[in-house]
């Protein structure tokens, strides 16, 4: 049987990483700052969480680790788009970029290989029920986030501060504040991504492990509207196509087929999206 609890499970640990980093996107699009740097601070998570594995001995020392480093990469961000007022696409793809060369860089530099880091002493994260903890925290921080941005003080103002920045100012919220908690705030959340990708997922290191999951998040943040409960819907859903894929796999089709499911799944996704809120511009009495 192709769809089965297996394929569940295995879609379940697929959506974690992608659900924790659009977690973040969503924060910063609900603060008023686009952010598309959400793959290279993942990857920057994977390879401090590794690294910092490998040197102590504690998957826990690393995944506090990963999301120290993905925190101070995200000042970039932020420093960047809210004080100096840069363009943030701009800055989030040169974040990606660099995080490419600089793990790769590190990667030859502390362990002296190149590709790829595995190592029988690489200690991984251990499992709670199927699941690592770090997937039991994405699920629950789903509705924590729901809660924060819709009945807390402080989610309520960081809404406000993306929809009229101006306004919120004159209620005394000052928006720079809010957006530097958001930006660093997805900078956690990618390097807890990173961690569980890098030491839940599997338990190694490669080049570009992310592997365009950090921009799947980026659009699930868009079809799930920056609401926690449609990121975590569209993080299913990518998560089912990963998890389809590797099941496709198992069953003969080439691996170059099976690695684009995720890909197909978001190009599909979004032409249905687009195509959706076409229709309701267009709708007699709606006002676009």
């Amino acid at each position: 049987m192709f769809f089965d609890a297996d394929l569940l499970t295995s879609a379940l640990r697929a959506l974690t990483p992608i659900l924790l980093a659009a977690l973040g996107g969503a924060l910063c699009e609900r603060a008023g700052v686009f952010n598309i740097g959400l793959e290279g601070m993942m990857l920057l998570g994977c390879f401090t969480s590794v690294a910092t594995s490998w040197f102590t001995g504690s998957p826990w020392l690393g995944v506090l680790a990963a999301a120290l480093a993905s925190a101070a990469y995200s000042l970039i961000l932020a420093v960047g788009a809210v004080t100096l007022r840069g363009d943030a696409v701009v800055l989030g793809i040169a974040m990606n970029l660099l995080a490419v060369g600089l793990t790769s860089f590190l990667l030859r530099t502390v362990f002296g290989v190149q590709g790829t880091f595995d190592d029988p002493a690489l200690a991984g994260l251990p499992l709670v029920g199927a699941f690592t903890p770090l997937a039991w925290l994405a699920w629950a921080a789903v509705a924590v986030a729901a809660l924060l941005l819709s009945r807390h003080v402080w989610g309520l103002r960081l809404r406000g501060v993306g929809e009229a920045p101006e306004a919120a100012a004159t209620l005394g919220v000052n928006p720079a504040a809010y957006r530097y908690g958001a930006v660093l705030l997805s900078g956690v959340l990618c390097g807890l991504a990173g961690a569980q990708l890098a030491l839940g997922n599997v338990t190694l290191f490669s080049q570009n492990m992310t592997a365009g999951r950090g921009w799947i998040a980026v659009v699930a943040v868009m079809l799930g509207r920056a609401l926690p409960v449609g990121v975590l819907l569209a993080a299913l859903l990518f998560g089912l196509a990963e998890a389809a894929g590797f099941r496709l796999q198992g069953l003969g089709l080439p691996q170059q087929a099976t690695d684009a499911a995720p890909y197909v799944v978001t190009l599909g996704a979004l032409f249905l999206t687009t195509a959706r809120r076409r229709r309701t511009r267009s709708a007699p009495g709606v006002v676009s």
